[in-house]
């Protein structure tokens, strides 16, 4: 009985902490312009910030504002070439989530 209890609150934990993580992607990605930089870079391949940001047609501050907060969550990745900076999703499921916000009526 002692050690089902242990087992079970071990999955419990490791569940807690995978929803915590989940949590933490999902409040990286709740702002539309955040939204829309996935959309962009859902092909999975690297872009540089000029691009997304004439997508956008936003400025740039604001741009790396966003990009620094997925980057920092481990959303998405990025490289620089010489003087460009290329990003990429990595956090493939995020596309999941986004086909999911557009099937849904809201």
């Amino acid at each position: 009985m002692v050690m089902e209890k242990m087992v079970r609150s071990k999955k419990k934990e490791k569940e807690f902490k995978k929803f915590i993580k989940a949590s933490e992607m999902l409040k990286a990605i709740s702002y539309p312009y955040r939204l829309e930089i996935l959309r962009f870079l859902e092909d999975e391949e690297y872009h540089p910030v000029y691009e997304i940001q004439a997508y956008l047609g936003i400025e740039a501050t604001l741009l790396s504002h966003h990009l620094t907060k997925m980057k920092d969550k481990g959303i998405i990745q990025s490289y620089r070439d010489g003087r460009f900076i290329h990003y990429k999703l990595i956090q493939k499921e995020m596309t999941k989530i986004l086909n999911c916000i557009n099937n849904c009526e809201l």
